[in-house]
C-alpha cells in the first residue's frame, strides 16, 4: 500500500477548516499533518511538515492565501507544494491571481465532499485541477486582464495539431471532451498535452490556460 497523501489545510474559519480535517483525516489515503488559521502560520507550517497538498483559503488574516501560495508554489521556488486553492464564485478574481502565484486547482467551497476528496488526490499526483465551467467563467472574465495589449505575435514552437489541443485546454475542456472533438484517444491527448508544457516549459494545465490566454491564442 503506498503512503497516505500528506495534507495541510489553512483555513481562517474554523468550523470550515474542522470540516475539511475530518473529511479528509478520514480517508485511508490521506492523512492530515497540519492545520492553522492564517496565511503566515500556513507558510511556516507547510515549511516545517513538507506536504503532498495544502489546501488553502484565499482570504485570510496576517497574510492571505495568495500571498502564502506565491511563497510557497511562486515563480523561483525552489521546491514548489502544490496548492489547492477553496473559494467562492464571488472570489473568481483572487482565484486567478492564485492559479497565477503557483496554486496547481482550485475547487468551490460548496463542492461536496467526494469532489475535495478528488480533487486532493488529482492535485497531489501533479496533474492540475480546473473545473471547466468555473474555469472558462473566471479566465475568459479575465482575459483582457491576461492577455497583453496587443498580443505579442511571434512563431510558436506548436504544431497545428498541439496548437488546437492547447486551445482546448484554454476553453477548459477535460482530456475525454477533447478525445471526443478531435476524435482521437485520450492516451493521444495526453500525450499532446505533455508535448505541449514541454515545448512552453510550462509546469501545469494551470499554466497553459494561462499562456494561451496571454498571447491571445484564444478569446
Amino acid at each position: 500500500m503506498s503512503a497516505p497523501i500528506r495534507v495541510v489545510v489553512c483555513d481562517d474559519q474554523m468550523l470550515v477548516r474542522t470540516g475539511l480535517v475530518t473529511i479528509i483525516d478520514a480517508q485511508p489515503d490521506m492523512r492530515i499533518v497540519g492545520e492553522c488559521g492564517d496565511g503566515r502560520s500556513g507558510v511556516r507550517l507547510v515549511r516545517e511538515t513538507a506536504p503532498d497538498v495544502v489546501v488553502m483559503d484565499i482570504r485570510m488574516p496576517l497574510l492571505d492565501g495568495l500571498e502564502a501560495t506565491r511563497l510557497l508554489a511562486g515563480a523561483g521556488v525552489s521546491d514548489p507544494v502544490k496548492i489547492l486553492v477553496v473559494t467562492t464564485f464571488n472570489l473568481d478574481e483572487y482565484v486567478y491571481e492564485a492559479l497565477r502565484a503557483g496554486a496547481s486547482g482550485f475547487l468551490l467551497k460548496d463542492a461536496p465532499p467526494d469532489r475535495l476528496l478528488n480533487g486532493i488526490r488529482t492535485v497531489a499526483t501533479g496533474a492540475a485541477l480546473l473545473d471547466p465551467e468555473v474555469t472558462r467563467r473566471l479566465v475568459g472574465h479575465y482575459a483582457a486582464r491576461i492577455r497583453p495589449s496587443p498580443p505579442t505575435p511571434g512563431p510558436t514552437p506548436l504544431t497545428p495539431r498541439e496548437l488546437q489541443v492547447l486551445r482546448l485546454v484554454a476553453d477548459g475542456l477535460s482530456n475525454s471532451e477533447i478525445a471526443a472533438a478531435l476524435v482521437i484517444s485520450q492516451e493521444t491527448v495526453k500525450t499532446f498535452v505533455s508535448r505541449v508544457l514541454s515545448k512552453l516549459q510550462l509546469r501545469d494545465r494551470v499554466q497553459a490556460v494561462v499562456y494561451a490566454y496571454r498571447h491571445g491564442l484564444v478569446t
